[in-house]
């Protein structure tokens, strides 16, 4: 599984013109991290993105995003959103824009 290169592209431009962002190879994918915290993910088919666990269910009734289930835990959070909902730049702009909003507030992983 390899990362989806317009998808990836489409999130660089997001990413790129408003904060200092690091790319990871990660799950499969590419991973962004801002502020040393994971913010946003590549995969092949979609978009991984990381919201506020204590407000995100509205975003879940969307079309084309799905709960992340890891290890048959539930990633409280974290979302899928699928390639087929995110056509244009403004489409992940959006996306971007919601997982920004969170990254303050994240904790860091552990090194």
């Amino acid at each position: 599984m390899a990362a989806n290169p317009l998808l990836l592209d489409l999130v660089r431009n997001s990413l790129f013109q408003s904060v200092t962002v690091m790319e990871k190879k990660m799950f499969g994918g590419v991973c962004f991290m801002v502020d040393d915290k994971m913010c946003v993910c590549v995969g092949d088919v979609y978009m991984m993105c990381r919201l506020d666990p204590d407000n995100y269910e509205h975003e879940l009734q969307l079309p084309g995003v799905t709960q992340i289930v890891h290890g048959g835990r539930l990633m409280k959070g974290y979302v899928y959103v699928d390639e087929a909902v995110l056509n244009t730049q403004a489409d992940v702009d959006s996306w971007v824009s919601k997982a920004l909003a969170y990254n303050p507030a994240a904790k860091a992983s552990k090194k």
